[in-house]
């Protein structure tokens, strides 16, 4: 484990370095003045100009979408790729609502399925997965299940020091605990405590820590400590994901059934098992799903060129 990179104090973070990051926050802490419609038609506008301007990783997302959806047409993938973008719009400015809108504001926002399945993983008294997913309303969607289940979260410390101490500070607030990613046994203690965790294990994964396994039809790296964490603390795996509703009412937060029978005993099975729910999710909301993360980069040798090579 590498060592853990110092975070500026308070007072070092109003350097001038830090000015257009504090101008950044500003701007963010407007949005929440704004009426809910009009916050998500300015996201769709951002969204926009993202798909426009950010080339790059709009490569990165349409590449994606032809590896996992090779039956779509170009129209069709082209009218999902510009969606995309529009959700990561809404995305951004769904994290200052989450940050800073109250609570009796939030609620009529949330459209909540399934939390007995939550409740009931719980009464056997060794704690809960959120199994969850990247999808662009992430973190707003972790402030709404917390208006109704307590719950502690794993999270990526933000390279930006400034954005780190804003998020940090509203985690901290809003949620029981936050949990660097790197915490593997700060994880196993609020298991082992009985708290529900939220946990994606979605992204690119490092051999060490994965199996290849499919998503997609994809041969695709994936990280297997859902299933490790399950075994060795005995807890429950609830899937759980949140998506915007297409009525723009607000947002559907949906808990599934704890999965039976995880882990099976066969990692690389209980690995795909996990791919197989997340890639049901996103079938449905394809546009709403993080496409612009390079998912597909660690390839099962390390010879294979990867799908993003020439970008």
């Amino acid at each position: 484990m590498g060592k853990k990179r110092e975070q500026p104090s308070g007072l070092s973070l109003l350097a001038p370095q830090y000015w257009p990051a504090w101008l950044g926050i500003l701007l963010l802490r407007l949005v929440i003045l704004l009426p809910f419609p009009w916050t998500m038609a300015l996201g769709r506008t951002v969204g926009r100009l993202g798909f426009r301007f950010a080339q790059k990783r709009r490569r990165i997302a349409d590449i994606n979408l032809q590896l996992c959806f090779p039956e779509w047409d170009e129209g069709k993938r082209q009218q999902v790729l510009r969606e995309h973008f529009e959700a990561l719009g809404m995305g951004l400015l769904e994290i200052p609502i989450g940050w800073w809108t109250p609570s009796s504001q939030l609620q009529r926002l949330a459209h909540i399925e399934g939390l007995d399945h939550l409740q009931q993983a719980l009464q056997a008294g060794k704690g809960a997965i959120l199994l969850s997913a990247h999808f662009t309303s992430l973190e707003l969607g972790g402030r709404l299940l917390s208006l109704y289940a307590p719950f502690h979260a794993m999270y990526r410390r933000h390279d930006n020091p400034v954005v780190e101490r804003i998020m940090a500070g509203s985690r901290t607030h809003r949620l029981e605990k936050a949990i660097p990613r790197d915490d593997v046994r700060g994880m196993i203690r609020s298991l082992k405590g009985n708290h529900a965790v939220w946990y994606a294990p979605d992204q690119n994964s490092q051999r060490k820590a994965a199996v290849f396994v499919n998503f997609f039809g994809q041969v695709t790296s994936t990280n297997t400590a859902t299933a490790r964490l399950a075994k060795l603390t005995g807890a429950a795996v609830v899937p759980y994901y949140v998506v915007r509703r297409k009525d723009g009412s607000g947002y559907n937060v949906i808990l599934e059934p704890a999965l039976s029978d995880y882990p099976s005993g066969d990692l690389e099975a209980d690995t795909q098992r996990v791919n197989d729910i997340i890639e049901g999710w996103v079938r449905k909301n394809p546009a709403q799903y993080l496409w612009i993360h390079r998912r597909f980069r660690t390839r099962p040798a390390r010879s294979d060129p990867t799908p993003y090579d020439n970008i």
